[in-house]
């Protein structure tokens, strides 16, 4: 009976110790997610040609955002001011104070307007001016709704001249301006696996 006893200890502790690994793993991905950087699926076209319209992996980093380091130029991943539930990815063309000129409808008039940036806001567009939904058709975004600032992304191209249909995995930063750079595959699968993980993240 006493070895009965001594073996349920034995399991019991096994079982407390593995579920305090497990308890601190999530808690260093809720950190890690949430305050350090987070990587995400961008699909659509309202970012074209600096996004893939079939997606891209992309990694956003927090740090910034929270040091209010972010300025023009800078691609963000931002909470929809009309639907909570749902994030953007837009690039930052005006900060506070900024003076911004857009095309109210570039699809059917060359008509623009003029309008300064308020304080606490930023004025956020799309690439891609004649399919992106942002700050021309919802106002200013407030600083607070900026979720993260985009470093790199992680585009996934079936390359036919490779002579197969392997997959090629290319990490191109913003600030290149288009230029690529191709990292070892295995590097990024564990990337594109934890992407999933996370809400896909739309830019209509």
């Amino acid at each position: 009976m006493l070895g009965s006893l001594g073996q349920w200890r034995n399991i019991a502790k096994e079982a407390l110790d593995r579920t305090a690994i497990v308890a601190k793993f999530l808690c260093f991905l809720h950190v890690t997610n949430n305050y350090l950087c987070s990587s995400t699926l961008v699909y659509g076209p309202s970012m074209l040609p600096t996004l893939n319209l079939t997606g891209d992996v992309v990694l956003a980093e927090h740090v910034s955002t929270r040091l209010g380091k972010v300025g023009s130029g800078d691609v963000v991943v931002v909470r929809s001011p009309e639907n909570p539930n749902k994030y953007v990815t837009k690039r930052i063309v005006g900060m506070e104070g900024d003076k911004v000129t857009f095309s109210v409808d570039p699809i059917s008039s060359d008509r623009s307007k003029t309008l300064v940036v308020p304080k606490g806001h930023v004025w956020i567009q799309g690439d891609n001016v004649y399919a992106s939904k942002d700050s021309r058709h919802f106002g200013p975004v407030p600083y607070g709704l900026i979720q993260g600032r985009v470093c790199c992304r992680a585009s996934i191209l079936f390359s036919s001249f490779v002579g197969s249909s392997t997959p090629l995995y290319i990490l191109a930063l913003p600030e290149l301006y288009g230029e690529s750079v191709a990292l070892d595959n295995k590097s990024l699968e564990s990337i594109i696996a934890e992407s999933l993980k996370f809400p896909h993240l739309t830019a209509p």
